[in-house]
């Protein structure tokens, strides 16, 4: 969601904290701020729009000093304008803030504070934080800040400036994520590691309910109650060049053109020999896994897509009752959940609020949890039991394309291993699995290199006003994310059903206006999924239809065929997945669309 930076060292302040927000936009925003502290107190400039509205207007009045903390907000709380963006105030400017997350009790405190003669010039949670901090303070920063912690409740992570300190920033960090990143005779906090590459590598991960406070000489750390804390610092192997375009137009087709070296860094050392072995990784064994009855896949957006495509994998090879479902519904239904249930929670980010509190109510429960991510230091994989990583490399593109396939790579070997372990996979089946596998990052390759006409297509379907994707098996989570991936950038809308349900509801949309994407690979329910298909051509709709090569001869009356290379039907998702990124990708952009940034969204969801 919202960005935060602060810096304190020698370069120029605005800059620094301008290019730190400008590397956090794939998170998504709608105003940006920054403030400095100088000589003449703390200066504030604000702005709705990007952060390049807000570099212009401090070409025109530029912000000095010595240190400053800077903010992209996706509102919550008030409209976007220029009075709700960040950072906030108290009264008299004695302290400011920037605020990620949401003040879950901020009405309470906004009435206490306005019954005692507060006013306020704005509609947010932040603003209250700011005038209640101001309250409190009375001239030691720490002890204000602990007390702070504890009227206020909700997921927050703050940066705070006091006007009487001029050496330093101070943070605190509950459920919101935030860094602190320590460089050469400067010191920098941020929501996320690209925002500070440029400048180190050094980062320290903040944990639940703990503060810091910044200076040039670097970082000291307390939590809640006040005592010092000695924090771990960790030399991050992501360096600048991975979160910059390197040519491509945008973020998102550099990321669609890297899933086949995801695809090979995810197997490498896990699949040696065409044989699954996750021993390194995993303190999993027989016994234990003989001992589970139940295995719950739980995620949001594209996380759950990819478990979806797990169940299926798992269904296959263990007798396990495996259900997926949507973390913001997982804790609000009554589950039976225990020692006998591994859970399994799909995050690219590893701090995505809703996951999070859902792994939370699992371990309460006593289930053994495992995280699917892209960050093995981010909340959810300092929390769980076992933790396995995609090593994608940062995502900027908020519509997750190359971590998609991280996470079906991983969950697909994960699947292989727990069934290996309960001696349900047979090794027949395993070395079939493996090796096609192996193989899968060269045809995701071969098939990017061959992407050409699905420009033309997409150009050709661009001012649809309406899509309806479908699939089977497999393609039924595959056809949900092409459908995503659409209405996310280009703004269309698209719905997905499973192809057998069409008749049950869908199939009254269609007409000559309403095109159908089929998702059907040459696997045991082609021929159904073809039948679907001649359902849809005979109300008039144009058909494209992503399927197996050797298949098109089949498909005379459909408008358009979109082929992917042959592989084992259970690893159809990994390619069939690929020509509906591109062709979500040149929609938006035939029509114009913020490809990277779309609007109202963001690239890690870290409010409920």
């Amino acid at each position: 969601m919202c960005g935060i930076v602060g810096y304190v060292g020698p370069r120029d302040v605005s800059k620094v904290v301008l290019s730190g927000l400008a590397r956090l936009e794939y998170r998504g925003y709608d105003s940006a701020g920054m403030a400095i502290s100088g000589e003449d107190g703390i200066k504030r400039s604000r702005e709705v729009g990007k952060v390049a509205d807000l570099a212009r207007m401090l070409e025109t009045s530029p912000l000095v000093g010595k240190l400053g903390i800077g903010h992209t907000r996706w509102a919550t709380h008030g409209g976007v304008s220029v009075e709700n963006a960040h950072p906030h105030c108290d009264s008299s400017c004695s302290v400011v803030l920037v605020h990620n997350g949401i003040i879950e009790n901020y009405v309470d405190i906004k009435e206490e504070l306005l019954s005692n003669g507060g006013v306020f010039s704005s509609q947010t949670d932040t603003e209250v934080a700011a005038h209640l901090l101001g309250k409190i303070y009375s001239g030691d920063p720490k002890e204000a800040l602990v007390e702070l912690y504890h009227r206020i409740t909700g997921a927050f992570a703050l940066a705070v400036m006091f006007a009487d300190d001029k050496d330093h920033i101070y943070c605190i960090r509950k459920g919101s994520p935030l860094i602190v990143a320590l460089g050469d005779g400067e010191t920098l906090c941020a929501s996320d590691v690209p925002a500070v590459l440029e400048y180190t590598r050094k980062i320290v991960y903040m944990g639940e309910g703990e503060m810091a406070c910044l200076s040039r000489e670097g970082a000291s750390f307390w939590d809640s109650q006040g005592r010092t804390i000695e924090k771990e610092v960790v030399e991050v192997d992501w360096d600048l060049s991975m979160v910059e375009k390197g040519g491509y137009p945008h973020f998102m087709l550099k990321e669609i053109n890297e899933q086949g070296a995801v695809m090979r860094q995810t197997l490498t050392g896990r699949t040696e020999g065409n044989v699954v072995d996750l021993s390194n990784e995993l303190s999993w064994t027989s016994d234990w896994a003989r001992s589970i009855k139940k295995v719950h896949l739980v995620a949001c957006g594209t996380s759950y897509y990819a478990a979806s495509v797990a169940e299926r994998v798992m269904g296959l090879f263990t007798d396990l009752d495996v259900r997926v479902d949507i973390a913001s519904e997982y804790r609000y239904r009554s589950i039976p959940i225990g020692e006998d249930t591994l859970a399994i929670f799909v995050s690219q980010s590893g701090e995505t609020l809703d996951t999070l509190a859902a792994e939370r109510f699992a371990k309460e429960k006593g289930a053994r949890c495992l995280a699917i991510t892209n960050n093995g230091l981010s909340s959810i994989a300092r929390e769980v039991d076992d933790v396995l990583l995609l090593k994608a490399g940062p995502e900027i593109g908020v519509a997750a394309t190359k971590t998609f396939t991280g996470q079906m790579a991983v969950l697909y070997l994960m699947a292989l291993y727990l069934a290996k372990l309960r001696e349900s996979l047979a090794k027949d089946e395993e070395t079939r699995l493996v090796k096609e596998m192996t193989c899968l990052p060269y045809k995701i390759e071969g098939l990017l290199e061959n992407s050409g006409p699905i420009k033309s297509m997409a150009e050709k379907y661009s001012l649809a006003r309406d899509f309806l994707f479908l699939g089977r098996g497999f393609s039924f989570p595959i056809a949900l994310e092409g459908a995503l991936k659409l209405k996310e950038i280009s703004y269309i809308h698209a719905e997905a059903y499973a192809a057998g349900e069409m008749k049950h509801g869908p199939i009254a949309l269609l007409d000559r206006a309403v095109p159908v994407v089929v998702v059907m690979p040459d696997d045991e329910l082609w021929e159904k999924t073809l039948s679907n298909v001649q359902e849809t051509k005979a109300r008039k709709s144009p058909v494209i239809a992503v399927t197996t090569v050797g298949r098109e001869s089949s498909l005379k009356d459909v408008e358009d065929i979109l082929t992917v290379p042959s592989t084992e039907p259970e690893l159809s998702p990994f390619l069939t997945v690929i020509p509906l990124q591109m062709f979500a990708y040149y929609v938006a952009l035939a029509r114009g669309t913020e490809i990277d940034q779309p609007r109202n969204l963001a690239k890690s969801v870290t409010v409920e």
